[in-house]
This record gives structure tokens, sequence and C-alpha cells, in this order.
């Protein structure tokens, strides 16, 4: 049997607000206990509607406006770029590296994002690598959980003081199986060898049922509607997913270093 997934909108078909926080308006916004408390013991929390669509569209159009001058994408069509003969997340890696966009750490990483990283950990945050792009064009291949590159971008000790934070936004919609980043919530939460034999098990799996349910971790996929913004302790194992509908996916991402606090 499939493990069950957590999809940025639904578990399967079963919309599920009680993991989603609505946000129409970031300014001043306080996080609540029952927040933090689940961002700490999950590893993610998810902003509904963080950013608004009337400053994201013009994104949109200045990304569609750049794939086409790099005759990868126009008219809602591949360009025949090489790009298509890449593996899938050869392809994201490459394709986010190629495509530019000035205002994008300035449009996306408010000041508002800032302050609800330090109100989840009560340390100031720190971002010098600014704001990527993470995109991957459609039609990659069948959807699925094998083969994964499942990996953490801080290494630090279970328990200990979160030492990062990654943030995602949603520029455009992003549906199911349409390419968004997974994680694993509460792999944070694994140490030691527990840790070393998931991650094994996660490169070559079997009854991948039977792994989640015996390290207590929940794949989490970052789909959702456009301006919402998925918040994870860098601890975390997530990966690129492949890319099965027809819609280009559209995200991006920040990473926040941590001052110590004291």
């Amino acid at each position: 049997m499939a493990p069950e997934i957590e999809f940025g909108n639904d578990v399967y078909d079963r919309l599920d607000r009680s993991r989603s926080t609505k946000v129409s308006n970031m300014t001043g916004r306080i996080l609540n206990q029952s927040e933090l408390d689940f961002f700490h013991s999950e590893g993610y929390l998810r902003l509904s509607g963080a950013h608004s669509k009337r400053c994201l569209t013009p994104l949109r159009e200045r990304i569609l406006r750049e794939l086409s001058r790099l005759k990868v994408w126009a008219g809602g069509k591949s360009l025949g770029s090489s790009l298509n003969n890449l593996a899938p997340f050869q392809q994201i890696a490459k394709l986010s590296s190629m495509v530019k966009i000035a205002d994008l750490d300035e449009t996306l990483n408010t000041a508002e994002i800032c302050n609800v990283v330090a109100g989840l950990t009560g340390r100031a945050p720190q971002s010098g690598q600014g704001t990527q792009p993470l995109l991957s064009l459609p039609h990659q291949g069948p959807w699925s959980l094998r083969r994964l590159y499942w990996h953490v971008d801080l290494a630090a000790k279970s328990g200990a003081a979160v030492p990062g934070i990654q943030v995602f936004y949603l520029i455009d919609d992003v549906i199911e199986h349409g390419g968004a980043t997974l994680a694993l919530a509460r792999s944070h939460r694994v140490a030691g060898v527990a840790a070393g034999r998931l991650r094994g098990s996660l490169k070559t799996p079997g009854d991948l049922e039977a792994v989640l349910s015996a390290s207590d971790t929940k794949i989490i996929e970052m789909s959702g509607r456009a301006g919402d913004v998925f918040l994870m302790d860098m601890r975390v194992l997530h990966t690129p997913s492949v890319n099965s509908s027809s819609r280009i996916r559209m995200m991006a991402t920040t990473r926040f270093s941590l001052r110590a606090s004291g």
C-alpha cells in the first residue's frame, strides 16, 4: 500500500486546514503557541496567502519572459531546449540557475517573513544567499517517490536549537504532483544510527510506508496556491520531486541562518 502523503492543500481528497494558517496581511503577524508548537514538533509550518497575488503576477510574467528569452518556454510549450534531455533533477538545477530575476529577493524576502522566522526561533535571521528560483518544466515523467534526492542543508544535533530555516515561496499555484518540494516531517528529531538508517531506506525504498511508520515521519508535499509560504527547519530531510503536471512549477527559496542567542 502506498504511504499517505500530506499535500499543501489536501491529504489526497480530504481538505485539512489544521496544518494551514490563513494570512491575508502579514504586517504585525504574531505566531500563536499552537503554531510554534507545531513547527518545533513537525519541522515545518505553512502560511496561506502570505504574499498577495497582486505582487506575484508581475513576478510570474517576468519569469515567463526570461524563459522565452532563454528559448526554453513560450506560448505554453517547450521550445526544444537541451534541458529536455536532462534528468528531472538536473533540469531543475540547471533551469533555476539560468533564470535571473533582479527583484526576486526584494519581492519575496520581506521584513514580515523575517519577523516570522524570528518569531519561530527567538533569534534574528540572516539571509546571506538571497532568494533563488526553484523552477521545473512540465511533463518530466511519471510521478514517483523512488530515486529522489533526500538531503539536509544544515547538519545539527536533534534536540538542539534550530540552526536555520528555509523558506519556500509559491509564486504560482502548484498542484499535487506538480514538482513541489517534498519534506519529511519530524525527520529533524531522528538522530544517530536511526537517522543513518532512515536515509539509507529512503535511497532504496522497499516498503516506504513501513519506513515512515518506523521512524514516525511523514512526507509533506509543498503544493498549494500562489502566495502560500512554507517555513522548514533546515535539519528536515527534503527533496525536489518530479513535475508530472502540465504547468511550470514556479517556486523560490530563501535560506536563513540564525544568530546565536544572547
